[in-house]
């Protein structure tokens, strides 16, 4: 980001007047806000998951390292991949795909099994934050810096969602693989709609010229 151009007027921010009419950069503040609470909901929530499961304090105190080491495999593979062979807007589709599919597993599945898939979702978030934040940020012009900060809020999300699930599971509303389910599979559903057409959003039809679809194939 060049910080001492960001505050002359671009082409395609002349004819705004205020970064709330950009709807590609607000669907990506919600979409930063649902990521950062499944992936503080993959690492910390894994230990409460597994002591619901009636697995043993000694091993669920460890459970978090797993999620974290899957997280690093997934930092790892991105350093090879991308952009060099998977964009990192498809990324972001796919690893929503996975976090889907490892949320669905976790319902779906008990004991050690059910913290695989959880741990699993460690993978599954790790290219995420990366992919998220360029897509927002993309041709906001002089609104680049106030819009990084609106997504940079939107880290509340994981202080918000994690205790949705604790308030769902300890009140008894839902059961507790019922309540991962609850706050973890919609959150995947809504970044998978942003990675394939959310950040498009208010871009394809008087600005295609400014920001073409497709055009996020390499961001830096």
């Amino acid at each position: 980001i060049d910080t001492d151009g960001e505050d002359a007027p671009t082409k395609e921010s002349l004819s705004r007047t205020s970064v709330f009419q950009y709807p590609h950069l607000l669907l990506g503040v919600l979409c930063l806000f649902l990521y950062v609470g499944v992936e503080v909901m993959a690492g910390d929530a894994i230990g409460a998951y597994g002591k619901e499961l009636g697995l043993p304090l000694d091993e669920t105190k460890y459970f978090t390292s797993f999620t974290l080491f899957a997280m690093l495999a997934g930092y790892v593979i991105g350093i090879f991949t991308i952009p060099k062979y998977i964009s990192q807007q498809k990324a972001l589709a796919v690893s929503a795909l996975l976090g889907i599919l490892f949320s669905i597993g976790a319902y779906l599945s008990e004991g050690y099994t059910a913290i695989v898939c959880i741990a699993l979702l460690g993978l599954a978030n790790a290219l995420m934050w990366p992919a998220i934040f360029p897509l927002a940020i993309k041709g906001l012009g002089r609104f680049t810096k106030i819009g990084s900060a609106m997504l940079i809020m939107g880290i509340s999300g994981g202080a918000i969602i994690p205790l949705i699930y604790t308030t769902l599971k300890d009140k008894a509303i839902f059961s507790n693989a019922t309540s991962f389910l609850i706050c973890m599979l919609p959150a995947y559903l809504y970044i998978l709609y942003y990675s394939v057409k959310g950040h498009q959003a208010g871009w394809q039809k008087t600005d295609k010229n400014a920001f073409p679809l497709g055009a996020l194939k390499e961001v830096p």
